[in-house]
């Protein structure tokens, strides 16, 4: 009864008509486990959540913990707990003196849904500048900014004062300008098929910000917390945004998010009106336990070091005639195939052959892998070799 379909299928509201639908009882390491004990390999952490892998020991240490003293005990922002106190320390020290300030919140679409409030409310502007193919959330603010049209259409009107630009294109970085509030952009384009901008482009694009006084908002919910060989992802770029936001992979498998900004900027969401920004269950202590002890695995285990090394191998092993391209930063790939039939074909052979490969919502030819930090060199061969035979047998 505890994993009937016939509930699942009716009684949970269902994203698709064609749910991935396997019965999951536990989890280990990068290992899912059906109730009659038939072990999947979770190439995709759980869509990049489990970067340190499932329940690491330090995480679910760090919870029964903080069970042990309280819960909640207040919406966010009243009282002084140690945990968030904690995280909020221990994340500041790992990003430039400038982004010094927490917002933690529920989820990642929160948490650009929090950006976007802070950067209007800053600046004193309305217009918000995003990517096209980009993926922000589904809440309706996020849903605005993001450019997937056929995911939108059925919920409009949505915000106005939305535009749109081509993502590493130099000559559309002229459409920011001073009315613009803020430019939103994943780091790494993770659901249009994992598209990394050019160094260049991130400096100008930057520059431009600074030169129309829009605030810059990087969205890394899933390219931050190690995922690319960089703890954040727009290290590699040799820039700052002036506004963070990370979730995913941050709760080490709880939910929690945060936008992070300077407390210059951060301090206007505290007057006119107070209140300019509330949450009841941001800052959960509980969760926060989770990402402070991930942040200390991520940071302390040499993970994020072996990152690229894992990447280089996993491409070399994934060599096949029907693998038209492979894009990849750290551990994070798209892979390319002629169609999304044979796309789906392969996930689904690769479900049955134990190993869990999945779709990219705005980018139907590809396939995505993001596997744990954690997964070794063993487990790579043993993955890629189930993979190609997913392919062939699809």
């Amino acid at each position: 009864m505890e994993f009937s379909q016939d509930i699942f299928l009716n009684n949970i509201a269902q994203t698709t008509p064609f749910p991935y639908l396997i019965s999951i009882a536990r989890a280990e390491g990068i290992y899912l486990y059906s109730p009659e004990g038939k072990r999947y390999t979770d190439l995709i952490s759980g869509i990049g959540v489990s970067n340190i892998g499932h329940r690491h020991p330090k995480v679910v240490q760090a919870i029964k913990d903080q069970v042990d003293k309280h819960l909640h005990v207040m919406v966010y922002g009243e009282f002084i707990q140690a945990t968030p106190n904690l995280l909020a320390r221990k994340l500041t020290e790992l990003l430039p003196p400038s982004l010094h300030c927490c917002y933690f919140t529920n989820s990642g679409t929160e948490a650009n849904e929090g950006a976007l409030k802070l950067a209007k409310r800053y600046t004193g502007r309305t217009e918000i500048v995003s990517f096209r193919k980009s993926y922000h959330g589904s809440t309706h603010g996020t849903l605005s900014v993001s450019g997937n049209e056929v995911k939108k259409a059925a919920f409009r009107p949505l915000l106005p004062d939305v535009k749109f630009i081509t993502f590493n294109h130099l000559p559309d970085l002229q459409q920011i300008t001073d009315r613009t509030a803020c430019v939103i952009m994943e780091t790494i384009q993770g659901d249009a098929g994992v598209r990394v901008p050019d160094k260049a482009y991130m400096k100008a694009l930057r520059k431009r910000c600074n030169d129309t006084g829009a605030l810059l908002i990087l969205d890394e919910i899933q390219c931050g917390m190690g995922r690319t060989g960089k703890l954040f992802a727009f290290e590699h770029f040799d820039i700052v945004p002036d506004i963070l936001t990370i979730a995913k992979a941050f709760g080490g498998g709880l939910p929690i998010g945060a936008f992070i900004a300077s407390k210059r900027i951060m301090d206007t969401l505290t007057h006119d009106p107070m209140l300019g920004h509330i949450t009841t269950f941001g800052g959960n202590p509980v969760c926060c336990a989770s990402a402070l002890a991930t942040l200390e695995v991520l940071t302390a285990d040499h993970l994020i070091e072996q990152v690229e090394a894992k990447g280089k191998l996993i491409e070399s092993l994934l060599t096949h005639p029907h693998i038209k391209e492979i894009r990849r930063i750290g551990l994070m790939f798209a892979i390319d195939f002629d169609s999304a039939e044979r796309v789906n074909r392969i996930v689904e052979k690769g479900k049955e052959l134990g190993v869990i490969c999945y779709w990219f919502l705005s980018h139907p030819y590809s396939f995505r892998i993001a596997p744990p930090l954690t997964i070794t060199e063993e487990e790579i061969r043993e993955s890629c070799a189930m993979i190609l035979q997913a392919i062939d047998n699809a």
